[in-house]
């Protein structure tokens, strides 16, 4: 292999466990969320750092199907995001 490849591999790794520590911090604040915000805002940031987890295994398997699962799951997490939010603060989603 390469150098470039090497260094592609090494920088995957690198991201992929950014990513997974990331993801574990979002999940500790989760669950010790003084507020319900700050429960709401883990929620968003660990279905962005999902989206990241599936980007980087599309990358490091050379396939184009994960970008399409990741645009699903952004749309998906952006809907659920704004109705949790909603029905927190108003007590419904439907006005």
């Amino acid at each position: 292999m390469s150098f470039a490849a090497d260094l592609l591999d090494i920088a995957i790794i690198v991201a992929f466990v950014a990513v997974v520590i990331g993801q574990i911090l979002a999940m500790v604040r989760l669950v010790i969320g003084p507020e319900t915000g700050d429960r709401i805002l883990a929620l968003d940031t660990m279905v962005v750092n999902a989206i990241g987890l599936i980007v980087l295994l599309g990358i490091s398997q050379g396939t184009g199907i994960y970008f399409e699962v990741s645009l699903i799951i952004a749309m998906l997490g952006f809907v659920s995001t704004v109705a949790y939010t909603r029905f927190v603060l108003r007590g419904d989603i439907i006005e």
